[in-house]
């Protein structure tokens, strides 16, 4: 039986990944902050017929992320697949910050939660010839004023996981690139002051957004055929152009992102 660990996974993409993953025959070793949330979670695996564990742990400390692995070898005997999900976000100008180190609370989930776990859970997919996912954002790929730590811990991360993929050819990677899925995430960003606001939430009202239970049935699929990349439309827009509009006209990228960072507010 395949078994992933899956951070994040208390609420949001990660907790629909997790109830995909267990109709899907994988058992779970699920991580995330929130107990009570991640409890409810892990029930509705075991509901589709997986085993569930709920882990609490905060990715954002290196000894958390240790345990976690730790206690899903102690568990199962196993590890098959780590999927990086767990993130936080921001919405303020570089400018406005009250404190330059609110860039550091979101690269040291985003990025350094994830490095922590990759690197406990190597050796065990090695042995596996397991798999890895990293969460990533279509942000990543265009020009996004207002989402400036966001965006530069998913470049990290981006970097981070190519290199590993190159040092490490038995165990597949695959970068997630996610478009607006609605789980709340853009209502819960860190503002100037450090404090969760509001996000862009108010400017996506009546956009269309995929649900948190169809953007998990893309990464599962994803994962499962070991993708290396996966692109998500954004606005309408196929996910493999953006890029190429980011290297060819990104002044058109930079005066759309500015309209809508100002249209919010910031």
């Amino acid at each position: 039986m395949s078994v992933a660990l899956i951070t994040g996974a208390s609420s949001g993409i990660g907790a629909a990944l997790a109830e995909e993953l267990a109709q899907r025959g994988h058992d779970l070793a699920l991580g995330a902050r929130r107990r009570d949330e991640l409890e409810q979670v892990a029930a509705r695996c075991r509901e589709r017929g997986a085993r569930a564990l709920a882990i609490e742990a905060d990715i954002s400390q290196q000894a958390a992320c240790e345990q976690l692995v730790q206690q899903t070898i102690s568990t199962y005997g196993r590890l098959d697949m780590l999927v990086n999900n767990a993130g936080i976000t921001m919405w303020a100008r570089v400018g406005n910050l009250r404190d330059p180190a609110i860039i550091n609370q979101v690269m040291q989930v985003n990025f350094m939660g994830a490095v922590y776990c990759t690197y406990y859970a190597l050796p065990h997919l090695r042995d596996s010839k397991g798999r890895i996912g990293y969460i990533s954002s279509m942000a990543d790929k265009i020009i996004a004023p207002g989402n400036s730590g966001y965006v530069a811990s998913k470049h990290a991360a981006e970097g981070f996981f190519e290199s590993l993929g190159a040092e490490e050819p038995t165990i597949s990677i695959s970068m997630l690139y996610l478009s607006f899925i609605d789980t709340g995430f853009a209502g819960r960003m860190l503002n100037a002051e450090g404090q969760v606001g509001a996000g862009v939430a108010e400017q996506l009202k009546g956009t269309r957004q995929l649900s948190p239970a169809e953007g998990a049935k893309l990464v599962a699929d994803a994962l499962e055929r070991r993708q290396r990349q996966l692109t998500m439309p954004v606005s309408g827009l196929p996910g493999w152009l953006l890029p190429w509009l980011k290297l060819i006209a990104p002044r058109l990228l930079e005066r759309a992102g500015r309209r809508f960072m100002e249209d919010s507010g910031i």
